[in-house]
């Protein structure tokens, strides 16, 4: 039996799970790479397919958009189906000219002033570390596949559209980029005592203005999608 958000039955996914915020990127990655992809979930929307990657069970499943969203589903994959790794795969948009559109960042940590922490657990923590098992597969697959990926935090916001133009405060605290689902990833899988992190790749930059189209977004991410993919299968 699923959950409120889930349909799968217990065992349906896998131990290990990527997570891009597109149903469509989603679809795109278990077709593309998983060998006899199952759709396993589509309630409200959110795709899921479990197969096999160079014969390693491997779940991709689709996270919606922002803090709530990613809170429902990380907590109800590490809690209901026992799932032990979540690699977070999407965009970003940088705060800084080291990291370019197409550059790949690799969530050390996130950064977030929300107030999911004080309602989810009764706590006050504003940055959250990254597993740092997860990110050394990544970084030892990325120097193997000559893939340029690099280390940094990552500002978590609830607001897509916001009046703030200063980033300088989140500069300031290290942040490297912006994005909208890390935080509460990073949250649960701390509070389940599991591995988590996040690939992403910048999509625009809040410096010189540049970005890529949506579908690029969709579908010409797949150095990203590959780093991700070999490095969970070895954790």
């Amino acid at each position: 039996m699923g959950t409120v958000h889930i349909e799968a039955e217990k065992g349906q996914i896998a131990k290990r799970v990527l997570m891009p915020g597109d149903p469509n990127r989603a679809k795109y990655i278990a077709e593309k790479y998983l060998e006899n992809p199952i759709l396993v979930n589509q309630l409200r929307g959110e795709l899921a397919f479990t197969g096999k990657y160079k014969g390693v069970d491997v779940t991709v499943f689709s996270s919606g958009m922002g803090i709530g969203s990613m809170g429902i589903y990380s907590y109800e994959l590490f809690n209901f189906y026992d799932v032990d790794s979540i690699i977070r795969i999407g965009t970003a948009g940088s705060y800084t000219t080291d990291f370019k559109i197409f550059d790949i960042l690799v969530a050390d940590s996130a950064y977030s002033k929300t107030d999911f922490d004080e309602e989810a657990g009764r706590e006050d923590v504003e940055i959250i570390n990254s597993s740092f098992e997860l990110n050394s597969a990544i970084m030892d697959t990325a120097a193997l596949k000559r893939i340029n990926a690099r280390l940094g935090r990552v500002h978590t916001t609830e607001a897509f559209y916001t009046e703030n133009k200063d980033y300088t405060k989140f500069i300031e605290l290290g942040c490297k980029a912006v994005e909208m689902e890390t935080y509460a990833l990073l949250y649960n899988a701390k509070k389940f005592l599991k591995k988590a992190t996040a690939i992403l790749t910048i999509s625009d930059s809040l410096i010189t203005h540049e970005e890529i189209d949506p579908k690029a977004r969709e579908q010409k991410l797949d150095e990203m999608i590959l780093l991700a993919l070999e490095s969970i299968i070895k954790k």
